[in-house]
């Protein structure tokens, strides 16, 4: 049987609830609430477990099981996520556990910045919004209150850091996001099915940026926008080469394993971002969030002691091509 990509289907009906793709053919489904749902063309069945859609193939999603095992490890060494519902209603403006409260500092600052900036000034309402690499769910549960439509997607579905955790925002909406376990690299979505899509603190994590980004492209409307925020970017690619040898050293000392089973990209560059422009015909609008008198700081006292450059954050917009 020839296997069809979702770039092949053609754009789907409207339905109450969201569009979604076969993860085997590429066949536009009409997901019903709960349950599984076969595929008309193909048979292949995608469950939908726990409130989540199951769209990775069954060997796309072997070949991440190393990745998620020590990505979840990590993460859970460093005191992510919480028992108290309350800490996922916080986020970002609030990490109540005061564990990664910095990090969480620059979230807040970075959405504040998206809401104002972007989202306030895009006319259609509610927006079709795809939320790439959401993580807990906190960006489409903020999205979700504003009225619009996001729909979450993530490879890590546990109960504390993956898409499992926004089942505490439930009974806070009047109708729960749609999730989706799937790979950014092939999203089980059709053509133009969504207004904007955000990389949410995800897009550094591809294996390859042309890629990433065309699936993107394709999943999004003509002159709907293309979001990267809270990926780490550098002026010069060798302060970013330095920046992943000194992290995966960090690792293998503290966790005995450097975490680069998947061959990720970790950074942005202007030439890297210069290179997908010309690559998908896109021109970038670069905005820039105030993370404080602090952080802007940071690269002056990097350069009086002698230290590398350390990362910054923006967030890079693009208008996807008619």
């Amino acid at each position: 049987m020839t296997t069809i990509t979702p770039a092949e289907t053609p754009t789907a009906l409207a339905t109450d609830s969201f569009h979604l793709c076969c993860w085997s053919c590429g066949d536009v489904l009409n997901p019903r609430v709960s349950g599984s749902h076969p595929c008309v063309r193909c048979g292949a069945v995608t469950l939908q477990e726990d409130g989540i859609w199951r769209s990775l193939p069954p060997g796309r999603a072997e070949s991440f099981d190393r990745f998620i095992a020590e990505y979840e490890f990590i993460r859970e060494a460093e005191a992510r996520g919480s028992n108290d519902p309350a800490y996922y209603l916080a986020l970002p403006y609030d990490d109540i556990t005061g564990k990664l409260a910095a990090q969480w500092k620059i979230r807040a600052a970075t959405y504040r910045h998206l809401e104002r900036k972007i989202l306030s000034r895009l006319q259609k309402r509610p927006l079709r919004i795809l939320d790439l690499g959401a993580g807990n769910g906190w960006l489409s549960y903020r999205l979700s209150l504003l009225g619009h439509r996001p729909v979450a997607v993530d490879i890590l579905t546990n109960n504390r850091d993956g898409l499992g955790a926004a089942a505490h925002y439930a009974a806070h909406l009047p109708s729960m996001f749609p999730r989706v376990q799937a790979s950014v690299d092939r999203l089980p979505f059709p053509r133009a099915a969504f207004d904007l899509a955000i990389f949410n603190a995800s897009f550094h994590y591809s294996k390859d940026y042309t890629r990433t980004l065309a699936e993107a492209l394709r999943c999004t409307c003509p002159g709907g926008k293309i979001v990267i925020a809270d990926s780490p970017w550098y002026r010069h690619e060798s302060s970013g080469t330095a920046m992943v040898e000194e992290k995966h050293a960090h690792f293998r000392s503290v966790y005995g394993f450097a975490s680069n089973s998947l061959a990720s990209q970790e950074f942005l560059t202007p030439q890297r971002l210069d290179a997908l422009a010309t690559a998908l015909g896109i021109r970038w609008q670069i905005l820039k969030p105030f993370y404080g008198v602090h952080w802007a700081l940071r690269p002056l006292r990097a350069k009086l002691k002698g230290r590398r450059t350390p990362s910054e954050f923006r967030i890079f917009m693009a208008e996807v091509p008619a």
